[in-house]
């Protein structure tokens, strides 16, 4: 079994494979990068995003200033898009929306209707 298995001396230098730090890499690699996507999530707080029983609605604008509404409730994803073509149909003033110099939009129900969403 000693003639297969060579071990070096106490003088004789041991050698060293030239890519063995290339795992290691790898293994350092992968950490960072779930440790970047874990700070993301924190940071923008989307942790609602991957949470089953969550509901999030998403606005998207891109480069031409398209503008798409993504809804999420559940673990389904909806998105429309919307357009710019105006639309005839049936129904009743149910309150006014407000856009502030920030941009937030705060909706204000009219007089003697309920809310959408108010508890019965």
């Amino acid at each position: 079994m000693a003639r297969f298995l060579h071990l070096p001396g106490v003088d004789e230098v041991a050698e060293e494979d030239p890519l063995s730090g290339v795992a290691n890499l790898f293994d350092v690699s992968v950490v960072f990068i779930v440790g970047l996507m874990i700070s993301l999530f924190s940071i923008y707080r989307m942790g609602d995003l991957v949470d089953a029983r969550s509901e999030v609605t998403m606005v998207k604008t891109n480069a031409q200033g398209e503008r798409e509404i993504i809804i999420k409730k559940g673990t389904k994803i909806t998105a429309y898009k919307v357009t710019g073509k105006t639309t005839t149909g049936n129904g009743e003033r149910l309150g006014i929306a407000y856009r502030l110099a920030n941009g937030q939009i705060i909706y204000v129900p009219e007089p003697g209707v309920d809310a959408p969403n108010a508890p019965r």
